[in-house]
């Protein structure tokens, strides 16, 4: 008989984390047995939403309490190594949403925790599961257009209010302690993580932030506008977000310039320029199993003890997490970092 894994939910304050129990419960040999959070609120929504009737006021009572194979960390950035860690003491699996800590101390932490317990750790990145992100990402890493030299992905939107994320969601973003910085931290870290996937770790980095400011003023004061701009021996990487960009996406993005052409993604195709030929617009492949959403890929890695791989890697998260954090360093001081940090 095929096992079930039984899954905990450890916190529910970071959105995503209703999208993917959307995905646990398309899986017939999963079940979602309980959940710990210390907001009363949240609780009761998972209970009304997905029928979760075993709640704990805390992730840590939770853990200690259910017999779980699995646990779905939602929480702020800040407590991403603290769920881990408790996990990984009970040889409990985790996937974990995005980025992966608020620092890199704790991303370094993490990835300890899971190779000395021997579980599998995924870091929950929803670019992750875009079929044009996985169609540019093997274009790219086949060599398609030669040696990468540039690497640029801006993430943005019009606020965390104003695109509705919860009032839990919006009190973690807006913490720096939480989540480690502002805009920098919450939307950086998808072209820090398609740099550290595409280019591995830097040689130096430059971060710039600010407070441009579409909607009230935060408290604490937090950055909504970022830049990360890093360096390799034959490449550079921008890394651009904001809180206040009222309007869509106006070009190609992301961007991958080689030395034999260009691949990009525009309205979720793939564009590529090579040097004398027409340009392509290529429908990306559909999405197949188990590469389709982040439970499905756990499940399989799981079950065929196959490393986590990808952009969805701890290792892949942990090197965005230093690019972040020498972005925001850097962005503090005004001085280029050098790496390893």
């Amino acid at each position: 008989m095929a096992k079930t894994y039984r899954v905990g939910i450890a916190c529910m304050s970071h959105d995503h984390v209703w999208g993917e129990l959307d995905h646990w419960k398309q899986l017939p040999n999963v079940e979602l047995v309980a959940g710990g959070d210390d907001e009363p609120a949240l609780l009761a929504y998972l209970k009304e939403k997905h029928g979760v009737t075993h709640l704990y006021n805390s992730y840590q009572e939770m853990i200690e309490n259910e017999e779980l194979d699995i646990v779905q960390a939602a929480g702020g950035n800040s407590e991403g190594a603290d769920i881990v860690e408790l996990a990984a003491s009970k040889g409990l699996h985790v996937i974990s949403e995005k980025p992966m800590a608020a620092t890199l101390a704790q991303a370094e932490r993490m990835k300890a925790a899971a190779e000395k317990a021997g579980i599998h750790l995924l870091i929950n990145w929803p670019s992750a599961w875009s079929a044009a992100w996985q169609d540019l990402e093997r274009r790219v890493l086949a060599g398609e257009i030669g040696e990468v030299r540039y690497v640029r992905y801006r993430s943005a939107h019009s606020g965390p209010i104003a695109i509705g994320c919860s009032p839990y969601f919006v009190k973690d973003l807006t913490t720096p302690e939480v989540n480690g910085a502002g805009a920098l931290m919450d939307y950086c870290c998808y072209g820090a993580k398609l740099t550290a996937r595409l280019l591995g770790r830097p040689n130096n980095v430059m971060g710039m932030r600010g407070t441009f400011g579409n909607e009230p003023a935060y408290n604490p004061p937090s950055d909504d506008n970022a830049v990360i701009v890093s360096q390799y021996d034959h490449a550079f990487s921008v890394c651009e977000a904001s809180w206040s960009q009222p309007v869509g996406y106006a070009e190609t993005n992301p961007l991958v310039y080689g030395s034999e052409g260009s691949i990009g993604i525009y309205h979720d195709k793939i564009q590529i320029q090579r040097p004398g030929k027409a340009e392509e617009i290529v429908e990306p492949k559909p999405l197949e199993y188990p590469y389709r959403h982040a439970p499905e890929y756990l499940l399989h890695c799981i079950e065929n003890g196959l490393k986590i791989e990808g952009f969805c890697s701890p290792e892949v998260s942990r090197n965005a997490q230093e690019i972040l954090e020498a972005g925001l360093r850097s962005a503090n001081t005004g001085q280029t970092l050098k790496l390893p940090l």
